[in-house]
């Protein structure tokens, strides 16, 4: 008994996390012997590592960390591709039905959805910080806290949205755009609300995985909701002979797969240090939270909207239908071909916070 109450006060003394900076701190370790605590130099217990990582040569050294950084790089690459390309599929098929319509489509995800993805996902990199802070300090159960505050913060935030999606044909009007152009493509916007609304659990559920390194199940998941879009647009399209707006409701379904796909995982077991339910604790430094998505959102949206604003000022000009549908394309080539940097500095950003 008075063994296990000073092995108590021992780990209690010890701190939860070392700071590198510091050269005096040094790193201890509690050995029990007979009933007795020993405090030795973590120094000598690495050791033998530190000479293992001498003897090896640089190019060795390299390998062994590309092996590391690309295990998690790569799935978060396929994962990002694979995602966008349930968009680009969309367009490709909607340029069947004809330039109006294309043009509808590309309006409505490049310019609405596009103002709102890049608000949301800003809002949701928060968590890039946040989750692989815990998850390297060993507080497991307060990513699945952090995630629940961003579902809310998000979700509040797509309610006051919606009206974005509901009067994009007036502001596409203000906004100079042919009246047959305006129209189609509010209609197309209303129909992508539940694809405004995935994005509020989607981000979170994304960036709550990849702080865990559990990249793999992303990357299962976003394959698994591609090979259901293709073959829901071609039943769509190709069978059912829908219009534009049908052919974008294959987007909230597929989008809503790979949504639901990762939640599944996550509440059925596949995260049980990290998920232990639905708590209050989530409703509690909303505010803060809020700061700090907002601030994250804002950086994101100025990067993002600059060049949406192309696509409008292009639906100025003559033979507008077509001279959105070009560039709307070559913007989506552009996009998908983004999508590799950007998922290769989302995952080294959550790498280094694990670490």
């Amino acid at each position: 008994m008075r063994s296990n109450e000073n092995s108590a006060l021992v780990e209690a003394k010890v701190p939860l996390l070392n700071s590198n900076n510091n050269n005096n701190n040094q790193s201890l370790a509690v050995h029990h012997d007979n009933g007795g605590i020993t405090i030795i130099d973590d120094q000598h217990l690495h050791h033998n590592d530190a000479d293992d990582s001498n003897n090896q040569t640089l190019s060795q050294r390299i390998s062994i960390e590309s092996k590391k950084l690309w295990h998690i790089v790569g799935p978060a690459i396929f994962n990002r591709i694979t995602s966008y390309m349930i968009l680009v599929i969309t367009q490709a098929f909607a340029g069947h039905l004809g330039d109006l319509q294309l043009a509808a489509y590309s309006i409505s995800t490049n310019v609405i959805v596009g103002l709102d993805f890049g608000l949301l996902l800003g809002m949701a990199s928060a968590l890039e910080t946040l989750c692989g802070q815990a998850y390297g300090a060993k507080k497991h159960y307060m990513l699945g806290i952090y995630m629940q505050r961003s579902w809310i913060v998000l979700f509040i935030c797509c309610v006051l949205l919606v009206p974005l999606f509901v009067f994009a044909t007036p502001l596409l009007r203000v906004l100079g755009q042919p009246e047959e152009l305006a129209v189609l493509s509010g209609e197309v916007a209303v129909w992508m609300i539940p694809l405004h609304f995935s994005f509020a659990f989607q981000f979170p559920l994304q960036r709550f995985l990849q702080s865990q390194l559990k990249t793999a199940v992303i990357a299962w998941v976003s394959l698994v909701a591609l090979l259901v879009h293709i073959a829901i647009s071609w039943f769509f399209v190709w069978q059912l002979k829908v219009g534009v707006v049908g052919t974008t409701s294959t987007i909230n379904f597929s989008w809503w797969v790979l949504t639901l796909g990762l939640f599944g995982y996550t509440v059925l077991g596949g995260c049980p240090q990290t998920w232990t339910g639905f708590s209050l604790e989530a409703f509690v430094g909303l505010w803060e939270f809020v700061k700090l998505s907002a601030s994250s959102g804002l950086m994101l949206c100025l990067e993002n909207w600059y060049y949406r604003i192309l696509i409008l000022m292009t639906g100025n000009l003559p033979n507008a239908e077509i001279a959105v549908d070009a560039l709307s394309i070559c913007m989506n080539i552009n996009s998908l071909e983004m999508m590799i940097p950007l998922a290769f500095f989302a995952a080294t950003g959550i790498v280094q916070c694990a670490e």
